[in-house]
């Protein structure tokens, strides 16, 4: 053997194949592993397949970790938490006025019918059952009210777009837990009009409480001069009651004169009578 030739390595091909068979075993148990294991996430609830059709004979799984057949089973996850959403609808009022509707639906699929709804509809539920129903709904409740009743209204129109989509998802085991109507728009003209006749009112309203405010005070003022005029009265009935009085006094008693007079008189003796007259009584005064 040459200095230069490298020494034969001895290959232990019975080891080799030993560990490359000991790989290939673990693989496999890990790809059996981990297709055997499924994980629910919180808020979720799985939808348990067998060869990709739906089990409906069992409830959806509940949230956590679950054991199932590998390659025979797998599990989707459908969110049963409550979601959102919002649509805007353009429709045609009573009246034939056009109506831009917006409205938002909080709904959250039956945790316990989801094998049935993605059976029968799929991920896609939004799109297929939801959007359609609201819209049509909103076109056809819109079309029972004219432009004005859509806002005079609005607690009722909001009822019957509730109710009717509520009983149209019930059908796919959705639940609404709240519809709002976020969003009523006209157009500029129909717009323009309620504005003027709101305002029409608010003056017809102002000249109405003007009026009764006058005719108030007229009344005020009448009850004012009707007390004065029986004041005045009852005060010349005075009067007269007491001239009559004093004349039938006068007529019975002819120093009845001279007796009001002494009520009259201050207890004063006049000091002259007459022009250069002498006094009575002669009283004397301070220097």
């Amino acid at each position: 053997m040459s200095k230069y030739q490298q020494p034969a390595m001895q290959v232990n091909f019975g080891k080799a194949k030993a560990i490359v068979f000991g790989a290939i075993i673990l693989i496999i148990i890990g790809v059996v592993v981990s297709a055997s294991v499924q994980i629910v996430d919180a808020g979720y609830r799985g939808v348990l397949l067998h060869w990709n059709a739906v089990d409906i004979t069992i409830l959806p799984l509940e949230e956590g970790l679950h054991f199932v057949v590998p390659f025979q089973d797998s599990v989707v996850n459908m969110e049963v938490r409550t979601l959102k959403f919002v649509k805007d609808t353009s429709s045609a009022s009573r009246d034939l006025q056009t109506v831009s509707t917006e409205v938002t639906v909080n709904y959250r699929p039956n945790p316990n019918s989801v094998n049935t709804l993605y059976k029968e509809v799929g991920l896609e539920y939004e799109n297929r059952i939801i959007q359609p129903a609201v819209e049509e709904v909103v076109k056809q409740v819109t079309a029972r009210y004219n432009a004005e009743e859509l806002i005079t209204k609005r607690p009722q129109v909001k009822a019957d777009i509730e109710q009717e989509i509520t009983q149209r998802l019930n059908v796919y085991n959705i639940k609404t837990d709240v519809i709002s109507i976020t969003d009523f728009q006209f157009s500029p003209l129909f717009a323009q009009a309620i504005e003027a006749k709101v305002e029409a009112e608010q003056k017809a309203l102002k000249a109405e409480n003007d009026l009764r405010r006058i005719e108030v005070e007229a009344r005020q003022l009448e009850a004012q001069a009707v007390g004065l005029a029986k004041a005045n009265i009852a005060e010349a009935n005075g009067e007269a009651e007491a001239i009559k009085i004093i004349n039938q006094a006068l007529a019975e008693n002819p120093n009845y004169l001279e007796w009001l007079k002494t009520q009259e008189w201050d207890g004063k003796l006049p000091l002259v009578v007459g022009e250069g007259g002498t006094p009575f009584i002669s009283i004397p005064v301070a220097p």
